[in-house]
């Protein structure tokens, strides 16, 4: 045999039974670069926020960012390149576009994005976090399901759908086929609409989650001490 096959195997046997690294070559990836990118994009959609007077380049670049989103999942997915890295660094970048978005529509109060609509979409997004991390600590895997997915859609809609509605140019533009009070009424539906499926899914996630959690305890427990309890 020779050296290198015998490094070869020695690598190979080391790297049996221990947890995969957080950060290794195979972080350096596509669908990585993609979730990084996002991040920057919305240090940049923030400033924009704050700055008033680009609405619509904000809206078109959270729509940009948002993108990404769906890009490096499917990237990763086909082309197996999902990575531990990838697995906590999604999720935080979603929350932080997210999240961040709404915390600095609230200094715009035509916006139409109030502090408890923030709170509740917030904190939903921090809970369900946590009890992810709780499940995945215990081995149980916690993926989206369709709620969240179309809690997450709604959202990417709601967002740039109150930055245009704070666009004079996109208002008078659009003056012509629809009033302006009708573009505040319909926005403030689709933020409802957001906030309302967002508690739903947070609803669902918990009691799956909760459910999974006890029967991952369960299993972990000897027979003798699921018996006497």
């Amino acid at each position: 045999m020779s050296a290198v096959e015998e490094k070869r195997e020695s690598d190979s046997a080391q790297s049996i039974g221990s947890p995969p690294l957080p950060i290794d070559r195979r972080s350096l990836n596509v669908p990585n670069i993609l979730t990084l990118s996002r991040f920057f994009l919305a240090l940049v959609l923030f400033a924009l926020i704050d700055y008033d007077g680009w609405w619509r380049v904000s809206a078109v670049l959270f729509i940009v960012a948002a993108s990404t989103d769906f890009l490096d999942g499917y990237y990763a997915r086909k082309y197996g390149q999902v990575t531990v890295l990838g697995r906590v660094l999604d999720p935080f970048v979603d929350k932080i576009i997210i999240g961040g978005s709404f915390i600095f529509l609230l200094r715009h109060p035509h916006s139409g994005v109030t502090p408890w609509m923030a709170f509740i979409i917030i904190g939903r997004e921090m809970f369900v976090t946590s009890l992810r991390a709780i499940l995945e600590r215990h081995g149980t895997d916690f993926s989206a399901k369709w709620s969240g997915k179309i809690k997450m859609g709604l959202q990417c809609v709601a967002v740039p759908l109150s930055l245009l509605s704070l666009s004079p140019e996109f208002r008078e533009g659009i003056s012509g086929f629809l009033a302006p009070s009708s573009l505040d009424t319909f926005r403030d539906a689709f933020l409802w609409a957001t906030v309302a499926f967002t508690i739903y899914s947070g609803v669902e996630y918990t009691f799956r989650g909760f459910l999974l959690l006890n029967q991952a305890i369960r299993d972990k427990l000897p027979d003798e001490q699921i018996r006497l309890s």
